[in-house]
């Protein structure tokens, strides 16, 4: 399993993606406003994911 680093994209929870914006150790933080339609799923602008569930989607540019 690959674990995502800072600015990566990913996708989560069945079709959801974010930035990746902090790495921890079980986990990322991740910011959903990178997403087209975050206003109208009425989601919270970050959220924590664990490394089993989630899939890189870009690497970062950086």
């Amino acid at each position: 399993m690959k674990i995502a680093e800072v600015g990566n994209i990913i996708e989560f929870r069945g079709g959801l993606q974010g930035v990746v914006e902090k790495v921890n150790e079980n986990s990322v933080i991740v910011d959903l406003t990178f997403m087209d339609n975050y206003r109208d799923l009425e989601l919270d602008q970050r959220t924590v994911v664990n490394h089993k569930n989630y899939k890189i989607v870009k690497e970062s540019a950086y």
